[in-house]
């Protein structure tokens, strides 16, 4: 018998082989308890967690320190105009409500947010402008930088006043949905 012995490099290589496989189950484990990669699923926690922190990182810092130039001058007009603008183009995937109860948004993985909770309500609305301008990466969220900064800011402005939507409003923003030759509605 040969009293040979391992060279210490072998132990880290080692290592990285059982981490691997450790890793590899994991990914198993969690897609077959996930339903694979459906749209269906709801997100796990862990899940939320890591696309809102990774979400975070991917904003410039600058974007979060943005000041709305417009929120201090709102008008019922620029909220209209804002309220139609949304209609036709966000509430598709968010409702014209914010509540995002939509076929597109509940086909979208991750689910699109209730822009009326606090998770959206509580970030700056740089965040918001920058979001909307730049769309959000493997999330179904396009970038609106077609846009003027203008539309962009009273978006940002009508989302802030969700919450208070009124029955009206809402009956008002339903005719600026978007149609399509299928009898169901989109929304």
């Amino acid at each position: 018998m040969s009293s040979r012995k391992f060279h210490p490099a072998w132990y880290g290589i080692a290592a990285v082989i059982v981490a691997g496989g450790l890793l590899g189950a994991g990914m198993i484990l969690w897609l077959r308890s996930a339903r694979g990669f459906s749209c269906m699923a709801q997100p796990t926690a862990i899940e939320k967690s890591m696309a809102t922190a990774m979400r975070l990182m991917a904003m410039p810092a600058r974007a979060r320190t943005r000041i709305n130039p417009y929120a201090a001058s709102v008008t019922p007009k620029d909220l209209r105009l804002a309220s139609e603008h949304f209609a036709g183009h966000c509430a598709v995937c968010h409702n014209n409500n914010g509540d995002a109860q939509t076929d597109f948004g509940k086909g979208l993985y991750p689910h699109p947010p209730d822009l009326r909770k606090s998770a959206t309500q509580k970030l700056t609305d740089g965040q918001l402008y920058y979001i909307i301008r730049n769309g959000i990466r493997m999330s179904g969220m396009p970038a609106w930088s077609m846009d003027t900064p203008r539309e962009t800011w009273e978006l940002v402005n009508f989302i802030r006043h969700l919450p208070k939507l009124t029955p009206e409003q809402l009956a008002r923003m339903k005719r600026y949905d978007p149609k399509t030759k299928y009898k169901e509605p989109i929304m």
